[in-house]
């Protein structure tokens, strides 16, 4: 639902409110209040009792999690400003990672731009939001932060706890997050049965000097990359026995994912099997143990690769422990230098073009960043909905693929660059024990089971991404499985509608192409001879495209 009141324009939903426009001009992504439970799981609250007046919301919000509540009393005060207050009580004890809001800032227009910031103590300090993205908090101790854009002067003002702020790009969000509660104290933390609470936001602007309002059209131009699609033994199994399922897309790459905490060479056999009746090249995704000697360890997967039969055209090792995110204020897991691990593997695997980087997501490269002297290429991948589930939160990550595609470049400098998997349903969990259940086949974050992958959402999604990859230097993408809710078909081999746009595209990699991207309105590749288009603005609200 859309609201307004003079200048002020923005979309209440479900409690939140997103695309807070002065003038049209977008200068807040979002303020919302969010619980998380110990997997940092988005728990969905109960609203009742909500009223809408001309210039005031209201409503209860509860939240459950283990036999807990925590109960929410919300107002949205907009008559003069926008004054979002929120009362809490837990009924229980209740076990959360964070409880309180957050608030988005949009980055076209305001990556790299000045602000003001303002802490806790009352001192104030002229920064800027960083350019590239800040592999930890750029901002701490926050009080407020002030910052133009669109010919607009604006004061967000946090009050109820210290907050501080992440760059959420790196996890493919378009907005820097302020949240509450800052990461260095401990999580999952109980709020104590009886206990209260209250937290507010508060905007507040200005007229300020007239500027052209930021554009967030992108147009690129590159060379098309080949594309892999990730396989476990288990559907490599099915593959052998329907070599046409794979003909169907016709990938360049199969990226073949082994474990070596659970697997072996029974998994690699697989492999070998199915490259035996489909040609490509298979490239080794392996997640090596490093918990001894590794020379032991490479030595051990060389011999088993070797007898397998199984050709590989390359090999990318990520230590297993590297699985898990290691977030600011935590301790980092034991775990050899990465410049051993390349070294032992280079050892083992003589002549193979080696890989590195992270089996998960960009947040993990940056953070713990690859020992690039001793890689043929890098990776990592991409999920779009580690923090927001929604259609429009989806669609808006690809506004942010090209400031995660820089960045990464800044980090690996001219090495060759792969974009492992990236489907919109999450494989693993790097940021909790589990990846989060899905019975509901509703919008849930950091599920590994998202419907929209398997409909014409998925298909555009893809076209999106594709579009965003144009022009950053990215030599493989891997925007899909083979099989089940990650894939391009189910398991009887019945296609999902992104598998005809990922067999067009395949069919034109390493192809000049001009690319457009409008995120949330228009994906478009143009390539001699043909144009793939896709209207994003169709799985989006329409009054906000």
């Amino acid at each position: 639902m859309m609201l307004h009141h003079g200048a002020l324009s923005f979309e209440y939903d479900g409690g939140a409110l997103r695309c807070i426009r002065l003038g049209g001009v977008e200068v807040i992504r979002g303020i919302a209040y969010l619980v998380r439970d110990r997997d940092w799981g988005t728990l969905a609250p109960q609203i009742s009792d909500e009223r809408l007046e001309p210039t005031r919301i209201s409503y209860i919000a509860r939240y459950e999690s283990q036999g807990a509540a925590l109960v929410v009393a919300v107002v949205i005060d907009f008559a003069e400003g926008l004054h979002f207050t929120a009362d809490a009580q837990a009924e229980a004890d209740f076990e959360t990672n964070r409880a309180g809001f957050t608030v988005l800032h949009p980055i076209t227009g305001v990556a790299g731009a000045p602000v003001l910031v303002e802490h806790c103590d009352g001192t104030r300090r002229a920064a800027e939001f960083p350019r590239l993205i800040a592999p930890w908090q750029p901002f701490q101790d926050l009080r407020a932060l002030t910052h133009d854009l669109g010919g607009w002067q604006v004061r967000c003002q946090m009050d109820g706890d210290a907050f501080e702020m992440e760059d959420q790009r790196q996890w493919g969000d378009a907005s820097f997050k302020t949240y509450v509660r800052p990461l260095a104290r401990p999580w999952p933390y109980v709020i104590t049965g009886g206990a209260a609470f209250v937290q507010s936001v508060r905007l507040d602007w200005q007229a300020g000097a007239a500027q052209t309002p930021p554009a967030a059209r992108q147009t690129t131009q590159g060379i098309f990359p080949q594309m892999a699609l990730v396989i476990t033994a288990e559907e490599a199994r099915q593959a052998t026995q329907r070599p046409g399922d794979l003909a169907g897309i016709k990938p360049q790459r199969l990226l073949c994912h082994f474990d070596a905490t659970r697997h072996g060479l029974a998994e690699l056999q697989a492999f070998a099997a199915l490259q035996a009746v489909y040609p490509a090249a298979y490239d080794l995704e392996l997640i090596a143990r490093c918990d001894g000697d590794l020379a032991a360890e490479f030595s051990g997967h060389a011999n088993d690769l070797q007898l397998s039969g199984l050709q590989v055209a390359s090999v990318m090792v990520c230590p297993a422990v590297d699985r898990q995110s290691t977030p600011p204020g935590s301790a980092w897991p034991p775990c050899p230098p990465l410049a051993d691990v390349c070294q032992a593997a280079r050892a083992a695997f003589p002549g193979v073009v080696l890989g590195g980087g992270m089996v998960s997501f960009f947040p993990e490269l940056n953070r713990k960043r690859p020992p690039v002297a001793h890689l043929d290429f890098v990776s990592h991948g991409l999920c779009p909905i580690v923090h927001d589930a929604s259609d429009q939160g989806v669609m808006q990550t690809l506004e942010a693929v090209s400031h995660i595609t820089a960045s990464a470049r800044a980090i690996i400098g001219d090495r060759p660059y792969r974009l492992g998997p990236s489907t919109i349903a999450m494989r693993q969990n790097p940021y909790g024990a589990r990846v989060i259940a899905n019975p509901g086949l509703g919008q849930v974050c950091m599920t590994d089971d998202d419907p929209r992958h398997r409909s014409t959402f998925g298909a555009a999604y893809v076209v999106g991404l594709a579009a965003a990859l144009v022009g950053s230097g990215v030599t493989v993408w891997t925007p899909a499985g083979l099989y089940g809710a990650r894939g391009v078909m189910d398991w009887h081999g019945h296609s999902y509608p992104l598998a005809r746009v990922l067999a067009d595209l395949a069919a034109r990699a390493q192809m000049p192409v001009e690319a457009e991207l409008v995120p949330q309105v228009l994906a478009r590749l143009r390539f001699d001879g043909a144009e793939i288009t896709t209207n994003l603005a169709s799985y989006v609200r329409t009054e906000l495209a």
